[in-house]
């Protein structure tokens, strides 16, 4: 069951998360559904959805769909490791994940979940992927899943280009690439423009503010990707899709 889908603010919402108010947040525990089901998971990393195989359930089992073995994958904007862990999974021991985060309470989570399951094809790099490399600051957001670059923030964090990272011989060119990164897509994706052209990555994308998902998809559409919806809404409105080149 979906239990993501249930509003966490009606009765019924509040009533079936009231019994995971009494797990301890160190407490490792399984994960429950989907193709890392038995995985392991610290509860205190974020939403229980994580571990009960509920999280972001429709683009899990596209990501899932898509994602082949011997594959590099991108995820970009890691958060605690959840699709990074679903990535090393499903390339295998000849494929390899790279997972790009930026915020320290998050990167203590993803660090110790590819500790936990013991994860050789994970590399986990301590920043933000932007357009250009250097520094910049950095808003923590409502939680850890919504920090963001900023023109001011409490912490700064360093910068990344992916375009300078594939010139320098420090990353293998991707096949697929998530990027979540709370508004900051249009920038990924400018910095790494070079990369589209010449390697043509499947996308996963969640864009989360309009000033963001518009130029994201106008650069897209000039590269001559194509766009799968998977949240419903017409493209203007979509903050969830694939983008596959064309």
């Amino acid at each position: 069951m979906n239990f993501s889908k249930i509003d966490y603010r009606s009765f019924l919402g509040r009533f079936l998360r009231l019994p995971l108010r009494l797990i301890p947040k160190k407490m490792v525990l399984p994960i429950l559904q989907g193709c890392i089901r038995g995985k392991k998971w610290v509860v205190g990393a974020g939403e229980h959805g994580y571990w009960l195989g509920s999280y972001e359930m429709r683009k899990r089992q596209a990501f899932e769909a898509a994602i082949q073995p011997g594959a590099v994958v991108y995820d970009i904007g890691a958060n605690v490791g959840y699709y990074s862990l679903l990535a090393a999974e499903l390339v295998g021991a000849k494929g390899k994940v790279v997972a790009f985060e930026p915020l320290p309470s998050n990167l203590v989570f993803i660090n110790r979940h590819v500790a936990l399951n013991h994860l050789g094809n994970v590399t986990v790099i301590d920043a933000a992927v932007s357009d250009a490399s250097g520094e910049a600051y950095f808003n923590l957001g409502a939680s850890s899943a919504m920090g963001h670059l900023a023109e001011a923030g409490e912490i700064t964090v360093k910068k990344v280009c992916l375009d300078e990272m594939l010139a320098e011989g420090s990353l293998q060119p991707p096949d697929y690439m998530k990027v979540d990164v709370e508004g900051a897509e249009f920038e990924v994706l400018k910095g790494a423009r070079k990369l589209l052209v010449r390697y043509r990555p499947i996308l996963f994308l969640d864009t989360h503010q309009r000033e963001a998902h518009n130029p994201t998809i106008a650069l897209l559409e000039a590269l001559g990707y194509q766009f799968e919806i998977l949240d419903g809404k017409p493209l203007p409105d979509t903050k969830e899709l694939i983008a596959r080149p064309g």
